[in-house]
């Protein structure tokens, strides 16, 4: 298993990020540090501003499956569905092996996996792609765009997107969100977030038809170029998916802590 202060980074940026963009969706949104838990809870439509994560750096087994059912209970006092993000290196060695039991007995249920990068590798020069032109969002009607691209890629309604990026003051104004467009139309999307020294990278979408184009690798270099011409930082995190991980090593980021995502049950 990797260092536990990989791990804590990634952690530690995810309670960052999500705290801005949440209090950005919603002033009076549920965020809160807990004992051994971290809630950053918008309560909109779209899930992935719905989070709580496990903050205690290694935890048993025991201890991680209470927080596993303290993060639960939690949960189930939303309206809106989200996720618990765990990341699996800021456990106990041994913990991992009995999560998925000790969620099926706390009524979570494995939604997906993916994968905590990091790396000091700003800047990155301006990239060139023989398809695309790029524009940073400053306007509503830009992160309609933004939203769409995000709701298709992952599968969620495209008012789910809408809910969680249409207005935001944070996307317009304090972080390198670009579009990259083909022949003027948006099929490609990422922003990099100032975040305590770092700039971390969010929200990387391609619409489906245009994927394997390498257009995702491409947005994500002009948002760290621009991030990093912009701040002067030279690291930058993110967490990846399982489909976007391969692409990442190849702008420099190296993977740290696998991070599983659990929803409750239906």
């Amino acid at each position: 298993m990797k260092e536990p202060a990989d791990s804590v980074e990634s952690t530690e940026q995810l309670a960052t990020v999500w705290r801005a963009v949440v209090l950005d969706r919603d002033p009076g949104a549920d965020v809160r540090d807990l004992p051994g838990i971290a809630v950053r809870w918008a309560d909109c439509r779209f899930p992935f501003w719905n989070c709580v994560t496990l903050t205690e750096v290694k935890p048993d087994a025991a201890l991680a499956a209470r927080r596993l059912a303290e993060a639960a209970d939690i949960m189930r006092t939303k309206r809106q569905p989200g996720f618990l993000w765990l990341f699996e290196d800021l456990l106990d060695d041994a913990a991992p092996a009995s999560l998925d039991d000790a969620a099926e007995r706390t009524g979570l249920r494995l939604a997906f996996t993916g994968t905590g990068m990091a790396g000091d590798l700003l800047p990155v020069p301006d990239p060139v792609h023989p398809d695309l032109t790029f524009e940073r969002v400053r306007c509503d009607a830009q992160l309609i765009s933004y939203a769409d691209l995000n709701s298709r890629a992952y599968g969620f309604d495209l008012d789910a997107g809408r809910d969680g990026l249409v207005g935001s003051a944070l996307f317009k104004h304090e972080a390198h969100a670009y579009l990259g467009l083909r022949d003027g139309v948006p099929v490609t999307c990422a922003t990099a977030v100032p975040a305590e020294g770092r700039l971390f990278v969010a929200l990387v979408a391609t619409a489906p038809e245009w994927q394997r184009r390498g257009y995702g690798e491409a947005v994500t270099r002009k948002a760290l170029h621009e991030g990093a011409r912009a701040t002067g930082l030279t690291r930058a995190t993110l967490h990846a998916t399982q489909a976007g991980a391969p692409v990442y090593p190849r702008i420099g980021f190296r993977p740290n802590s696998p991070i599983r995502f659990y929803g409750l049950r239906d």
